[in-house]
């Protein structure tokens, strides 16, 4: 089950969060309103981690699935079904919000463009993590 990270430093003027388990990291995005305006679905391990990102004004797309690669409609479903069980922790809104674009992004045959070979971290991303891997 994912637990929320705290101590995550916010990105004004969106409030970030952060969710985790053994096997996703959900990075979300708030608006202050609370609602959701970007989110990044890592998954996998290491070398074969892969992240589904969806923003409210760019749509779609999935890092890490190597060039020219596309994700089919049974990865998609699978990764959905892993999601419900792993998040029903996460709050609400966000976990209603972030399933219905894992939906959407599977109605549209995992049409998003693959944009790097390589899921890459953020800076910030990447510190928070090598604590938590530690710590846990």
């Amino acid at each position: 089950m994912m637990r929320e990270i705290t101590g995550v430093a916010d990105e004004p003027p969106a409030r970030r969060r952060w969710f985790h388990d053994d096997y996703f990291d959900l990075f979300v995005w708030q608006s202050l309103e609370g609602e959701v305006s970007l989110f990044q679905l890592c998954y996998g391990i290491d070398s074969s981690e892969r992240a589904l990102v969806w923003h409210r004004q760019g749509g779609f797309f999935h890092d890490g699935l190597g060039a020219g690669t596309r994700c089919d409609r049974d990865t998609v479903e699978a990764l959905i079904q892993r999601f419900a069980r792993a998040a029903p922790t996460v709050p609400k809104m966000i976990r209603r919000t972030v399933e219905s674009r894992l939906h959407d992004y599977a109605r549209q045959a995992a049409a998003a463009q693959p944009r790097r070979r390589m899921f890459r971290r953020a800076a910030w991303q990447r510190r928070i993590a090598a604590g938590v891997r530690k710590a846990g």
